[in-house]
């Protein structure tokens, strides 16, 4: 969940602040080697957003359908390496394309 939270503060406050100003003036007004930077943390985020909703969603399913076994499934190891894996994942589709 603090990787979500996390997610969704970097959209509201990296990404959401260039795209008001976006829209309130109809044309990108900052630098315009800044605009491809902020399109990829806004897929970046997105992404990251969307891909942890995924693995809470999955957590939740393998907590209901097996609850004796899901403390030995999900340790804390496994949950940083997912977490880990979500952003790396996220960051690899935004950047990349630069």
């Amino acid at each position: 969940l603090v990787s979500l939270f996390m997610s969704d503060l970097m959209v509201g406050l990296v990404v959401m602040p260039p795209a008001m100003l976006n829209q309130l003036y109809g044309r990108w007004v900052l630098r315009g080697d800044f605009c491809s930077l902020w399109a990829s943390f806004d897929v970046m985020c997105c992404s990251a957003s969307i891909l942890n909703l995924c693995l809470i969603s999955l957590d939740r399913y393998l907590l209901i359908t097996s609850p004796l076994r899901y403390k030995l499934r999900m340790t804390s190891c496994r949950a940083l390496a997912l977490i880990l894996a979500t952003w790396t994942l996220a960051a690899l589709a935004s950047f990349l394309p630069i």
